[in-house]
């Protein structure tokens, strides 16, 4: 069976997903985690091709201590966008946290090769941390 289009069957379009993004966003902002994780599980059933969606849910279960789901959510993402630092970044936390360790050394010692300044001292953070 497909999977419903969601936006479709709402009559919502990209603004509305960002109105929802934005709210949500403020939650986390406020340290308001749980409420956060609701939007944002909301999101990804609605976009599921968002890989900012999924890298946000990541990041926040990586946050409450979710760390296997972070790992899951953070990885879709990554299948979504390759490329992204700050996702790829994450999964070396959670790598990490879940002991992984040496496929957390290779990721981070990957990240702290990057010219992006606050990638690189992060990741040398974290193999400061879990080396």
């Amino acid at each position: 069976m497909e999977e419903p289009l969601w936006l479709d069957l709402l009559g919502w379009s990209d603004s509305d997903l960002s109105d929802l993004r934005f709210v949500g966003y403020s939650y986390i902002k406020q340290g308001q985690f749980e409420i956060g994780l609701k939007f944002f599980e909301a999101l990804i059933i609605l976009a599921p091709n968002s890989a900012y969606d999924h890298q946000t849910l990541g990041a926040l279960y990586l946050e409450i201590g979710n760390n296997l789901e972070a790992l899951k959510l953070l990885d879709r993402a990554l299948e979504l966008d390759p490329t992204h630092e700050d996702t790829l970044l994450n999964r070396a936390k959670a790598l990490f946290v879940l002991g992984y360790t040496s496929q957390g050394i290779t990721l981070a010692k990957h990240l702290s090769q990057k010219q992006t300044p606050h990638i690189k001292d992060r990741a040398d953070a974290l193999l400061l941390a879990y080396t």
